[in-house]
Parts: structure tokens; sequence; C-alpha cells
């Protein structure tokens, strides 16, 4: 695949990490009328919950297997039996990107597989822990309320962001993995023959089967 010119070099690194996790707050299903504001404060509250959370091993089953290109996935989280699949082809374009776009400093060599990995542990973790009742309370979302009483409500994408804030500081990366994905997402419009100069939101690592 190729890769875009200077100017559309510069545009993605230019958004910063909270800007990457609102656009892809904004491109999930159900936030389609949502205001700015009010995604850019999911956003932020995801991002510092998946900040915060406390290193953890993957426990699930890992697989590594080609085939992420045409499927369009860095990684997958399967939870029957729980098992994360590392795309070994898309791992390695990601890396490629890295060198072409100059993102070196941030993503040392081999982050891109680290990251991922983290990334999915953290789904297993969110799947079968009391962390994902946490994250709803940390954005603050109401499903219901009735007097006192609020039903924390489900938010659409942000336990993405949350996984990729926390794939960022476990890893030590110099910027969030959503910049990466929104790369390769350019490639693939690149690929595809779209309009020059336009800018997709990222691209999910991961389609999660329950």
């Amino acid at each position: 695949m190729t890769v875009n010119d200077a100017p559309a070099r510069a545009d993605l690194a230019a958004t910063d990490d909270i800007g990457w996790a609102v656009r892809l707050l904004a491109a999930t299903p159900t936030h389609e009328h949502r205001e700015p504001e009010l995604l850019r404060r999911w956003a932020r509250a995801a991002d510092a919950f998946g900040s915060a959370l406390a290193p953890v091993a993957c426990r699930a089953r890992i697989v590594e297997r080609d085939g992420g290109l045409e499927l369009g996935l860095l990684a997958r989280y399967t939870s029957r039996p729980p098992t994360v699949e590392l795309y070994t082809d898309t791992i390695d374009l990601a890396e490629r990107v890295v060198d072409a776009r100059g993102w070196r400093a941030w993503y040392p060599p081999g982050s891109v597989r680290a990251a991922a990995l983290a990334h999915e542990a953290v789904h297993v973790r969110l799947h079968h822990g009391p962390a994902k009742a946490a994250l709803k309370r940390a954005l603050g979302h109401s499903a219901l309320r009735l007097g006192r009483l609020r039903v924390p409500g489900h938010v659409a994408g942000a336990e993405e962001v949350a996984a990729h804030a926390y794939a960022r500081t476990v890893c030590g990366l110099g910027r969030s993995p959503l910049l990466l994905t929104a790369a390769l997402a350019a490639e693939a419009e690149a690929e595809a023959g779209s309009v020059p100069g336009t800018t997709p939101p990222p691209a999910r690592d991961a389609r999660r089967e329950n």
C-alpha cells in the first residue's frame, strides 16, 4: 500500500489523542447526533479510565495468523473460548507505516504487537470482571433515572477508547494507538482511490465476537 503525502501525514499527527477518541466515538453507531462536547467529555473520561488501569496479563489463548489486511483487523478477542487473535500481516504493515511517517519515536520497534496484545487484554478484563461497570460509572452516562436512582448507561465505543489509552500507558508509547489505526485507515482509503485530502476516522483494531 502507498503512504500518503507529507501534508496528509501532518494532518493525522496534528490531531491529539483525545481528538482521535472523539472521532472514533462520533463514527460509532448511536452517536450520530450527539453533541461534540458530550463526545469529548466521554472521550476524556474513557481515556483517563484506561490510563489508570493497573497492568494485567492476558489470560486468553494467543493465536497469531495472517489475513488481517483482508478483514481490516490488527487483533481480535473472541470469548468462546477466550482467544486473542493477532494478525501478523497488519502488524507488519503498521510497523512499515510507523517508519514511513517518521513516528518511530512514538512507537518503538515491536510496540505495535505489544500494544495490540495489551489492548485485547483489557477487553478480556472488561468482558469478565467488574471493570466494565466501573467504566460505565466513570463515563457518567445514565440509561435511566428514577428519583435518586440512576442506572449507568452503556456508551458505545468507550471501551475501545479506554483500551487504546491502556495500551499507550503500559507500553510507554508517545501517542495512542488510535493515531496509528487512523494512519492504517488512511492507507486503506488511499489504496481504494479515495479523494486526496480527506481524513477518515480511526479504524477499530478489532471486531469482537461474544
